[in-house]
């Protein structure tokens, strides 16, 4: 009775901890839980497929299949049978304690990057079974086909393309070096949002970047009318070549906080401060374009570094004036996928330090294909009927 009540309580805390953001997760759940069933009956038997041994008490016979209904969506099981014995895995015994169970399991091989120590401890503790070293690849395997599937599957027209990146650390020969990962978001000609692709790669050096875009024109990427990023050298060189009939927004947000760098006097922070945001909200680039003259004139002779910094940079804030009026908003800025970051990150802390690249993009790539399916079955994001 107390180990029950103190499993409960350990499967109540660690749902806390991970109840959010898993509800992509049922493919996976399913590739595990197939798994351990496999791994189960090996044990069940005393001996692994084909294999000969004296100990073998038993022999396996086929699959037979399971449709399960789950609050992480409907899993297509295959459980394992056996000849001439009892044998019934006993994840499937008690459904809602094996699910909550198989769920958490997951969420924590996800969250600790794969290690294949701690998932042996995880599911031998939520399970009941664990796993080999052998057997941890071997789901790994499965699990990196499911991502990278959807990290590789076709793409097509996408008039919106925002791009950005963090870093995480990972383990390199001893030291511990940062990781460039490259997030890619698209808006489709039907105005609904959809995760385009994730990369890892060791910098944000524009070999990288143009790595990253190539791989996603290759995977049938067109009709993109505009990209919206920070203004990070690597990635323009990048999209200078990789998408050069393009026109780029740069992100207002960004403008914002990089004029402050110019102001010579702190006391003149507000002032520039709701001059660049005049330019920005004005009705349309006439007026913008009004404003920012005047603001390099004003500037011209008290703040010289300042004013050309206004009239070198803040131009490539304005291509947004060239869309839909009811577009612009939401285009000006690359808040959209910042937001995302800071989910990964929120996710990818409690990892900490990776082991290797693939931990990493496993992950990150498990997190985006969530959102990627809020998305699918979320409304519209833009409405692209209205004429440009």
């Amino acid at each position: 009775m107390m180990n029950t009540q103190k499993e409960n309580r350990l499967f109540d805390a660690m749902e806390i901890i991970t109840s959010e953001g898993l509800g992509g997760m049922g493919k996976a759940i399913e590739i595990i839980l197939n798994e351990a069933m496999l791994a189960e009956r090996s044990r069940h038997l005393q001996a692994d497929p084909y294999q000969r041994t004296e100990e073998r008490t038993g022999y396996a016979n086929g699959f037979k299949d399971k449709h399960m209904k789950t609050r992480v969506g409907n899993l297509d099981c295959k459980v394992p049978q056996v000849r001439n014995g009892d044998f019934y895995p006993s994840a499937l015994e008690k459904g809602i304690r094996s699910e909550r169970a198989l769920k958490l399991a997951v969420a924590e091989m996800y969250l600790k990057g794969v290690s294949t120590r701690k998932v042996e401890k995880i599911t031998q503790k939520l399970c009941g079974v664990s796993f080999t070293s052998a057997e941890v690849s071997r789901a790994t395997e499965k699990l990196d086909g499911v991502v990278n599937a959807w990290n590789t599957r076709p793409l097509g027209e996408f008039v919106y393309v925002y791009f950005d990146a963090i870093y995480e650390k990972r383990h390199a020969g001893g030291c511990i070096v940062d990781v460039a990962v490259f997030v890619a978001i698209g808006i489709n000609a039907q105005g609904k949002r959809e995760v385009l692709g994730v990369s890892v790669s060791e910098s944000e050096a524009e070999i990288h970047w143009r790595e990253f875009m190539l791989s996603l024109t290759a995977r049938g990427l067109y009709g993109v009318k505009l990209i919206i990023s920070d203004a990070h050298a690597g990635l323009q060189a990048a999209r200078r070549k990789v998408f050069s009939s393009v026109k780029w927004q740069r992100c207002q947000f960004h403008l914002q906080q990089n004029v402050q760098a110019y102001v010579p006097k702190k006391n003149q922070r507000k002032e520039v401060g709701q001059k660049v945001t005049a330019i920005f909200n004005a009705p349309n680039r006439e007026e913008s374009e009004r404003l920012l003259g005047m603001a390099v004139a004003h500037y011209e002779k008290s703040a010289p570094q300042l004013s050309e910094w206004l009239e070198d940079n803040i131009p490539e804030g304005l291509a947004v004036f060239d869309f839909p009026e009811e577009h612009q908003k939401r285009i000006r800025t690359s808040n959209m996928v910042e937001r995302q970051n800071r989910e990964i990150r929120r996710r990818t802390k409690v990892v900490g330090i990776f082991p290797n690249n693939a931990s990493c993009l496993r992950l990150v790539s498990a997190i985006l294909m969530e959102t990627d399916q809020e998305w699918a079955s979320s409304k519209v994001y833009l409405n692209m009927t209205m004429d440009d």
